[in-house]
């Protein structure tokens, strides 16, 4: 019986010389266009079968990915490589690199990438946040068992006994971003037909931060005056500059007679060393006002600095850093952590890290009723709604008073001042 003529758009399906069935077809690409796939099978039904989802994806309008066979593992090493490396800053690529070896690739690496849905990605992110690294990592078991130091002993996994050491929801979600980044790239690529990571929505976390009060600042502002490196922790606590905004300053990016300095880099630390790059967003490149306690302080540290330089003679090397270490090289990221804490204990205070010096700053302003445009500027965020966001617990705070205040007013029954009246017809 003569076979009916196939519609257009139906595929067709042939057997291969190797025996296999293959069905071949066109369906909707990334970029709108229309290309030839191939799908194969041990039977033709087989075969028939998956030219035909194929084919019906197609027709909803989904885009079909090009390549059956890649791994999401392989896309992300590939993006890493050809895509982010050439794209990101050299902290921000360290980061993401470190979020795919040890998170995306042990979890969803094999997975091949066309297959790859939304509920694979919500699984295996609801996974990572509740499993302990470290008995997925065996970082207890590697631990040499004769090292002196006590806190150092193989505990956790090398001895059974699980200390839960899980990651915050705030990295959960930068996986879940990294993984959207690169399959985003995949799809403008033409390498997957959709992005299946941006569908996953996740709880925002929890604000952690807590900043100094203002009579925790001022203790703190006093230890830090007989600190070495004391203008540096100054300025992050009153202007609220990022750390490697601070180690990136140079003496040409600030005019303490005009009392203002310039935000034009950063100073980051990279498995090369510290490395300059170019500020966060684009309204990280600012101007910022100077206290005058903090011209004041920099003068001095700029005395000191010559004299660090007349010491150091031969060995001294001229980087124009405003904060140098004692041969005028760049201060290590790491070590202003340690400072810090120095500074805490000096003071008599609580421990923050450092950067919620940053984050001190902000809420303080907030609450001496600076409007949220200033405190954006000051901070260099590039919209609003993150200064908005970041600090909307400040803002309920302020608000509440505010209010509490209004009904202070309103509940007051004593008797009003006969003279005190807004009537026009009273003179």
């Amino acid at each position: 019986m003569a076979g009916r003529r196939k519609a257009n758009g139906e595929g067709t399906i042939f057997q291969r010389a190797d025996g296999r069935w293959c069905g071949s077809g066109y369906v909707l690409a990334a970029d709108g266009t229309r290309k030839r796939i191939y799908v194969y099978g041990t039977t033709r039904r087989e075969a028939a079968d998956k030219l035909a989802t194929k084919l019906a994806d197609s027709h909803r309008g989904l885009v079909v990915a090009a390549d059956a066979n890649l791994t999401v593992g392989d896309c992300l090493t590939a993006w890493l490589t050809s895509v982010a490396r050439h794209r990101l800053r050299a902290t921000t690529y360290d980061t993401y690199e470190s979020l795919v070896r040890r998170f995306l690739i042990p979890g969803l690496g094999h997975r091949k990438l066309a297959a790859l849905t939304v509920r694979d990605v919500r699984t295996f992110l609801d996974r990572i946040g509740t499993v302990c690294q470290c008995c997925t990592w065996g970082w207890d078991a590697k631990r040499d068992s004769n090292h002196r130091r006590v806190d150092r002993r193989p505990r956790c996994c090398a001895v059974g006994a699980c200390c839960g050491k899980h990651i915050r929801p705030a990295t959960v979600r930068y996986v879940r971003a990294v993984l959207s980044v690169a399959l985003a790239d995949g799809v403008r690529e033409d390498i997957l037909g959709r992005n299946v990571a941006s569908a996953v929505r996740l709880p925002t976390p929890r604000t952690d931060f807590q900043p100094f009060t203002a009579g925790e600042a001022r203790p703190y502002l006093l230890a830090a005056a007989y600190h070495r490196h004391g203008p540096l922790f100054e300025l992050a606590l009153r202007t609220g500059l990022r750390r490697g905004e601070l180690l990136g300053l140079r003496w040409d990016d600030i005019d303490l007679n005009a009392g203002h300095l310039h935000v034009r880099r950063t100073l980051a630390g990279t498995r090369g060393g510290p490395t300059f790059q170019p500020v966060k967003t684009h309204r990280s490149a600012r101007r910022i006002a100077l206290p005058h306690s903090c011209v004041v302080a920099l003068q001095r540290y700029h005395t000191r600095q010559n004299l660090d330089r007349r010491e150091a003679g031969d060995r001294w090397t001229e980087t124009g850093l405003v904060f140098a270490n004692r041969t005028g090289g760049p201060l290590e990221p790491a070590a202003l952590q340690r400072h810090h804490a120095d500074i805490c204990d000096l003071a008599d205070v609580r421990y923050i890290r450092f950067h919620d010096l940053r984050h001190t700053c902000a809420t303080l302003l907030l609450e001496q009723g600076v409007d949220l445009v200033t405190i954006k500027d000051l901070l260099g965020h590039a919209q609003i709604h993150t200064t908005a966001d970041v600090y909307s617990h400040v803002r309920l705070r302020i608000q509440r008073a505010a209010i509490e205040s209004m009904g202070d007013a309103l509940d007051d029954d004593s008797d009003p001042d006969p003279d005190d009246s807004d009537d026009p017809t009273q003179s």
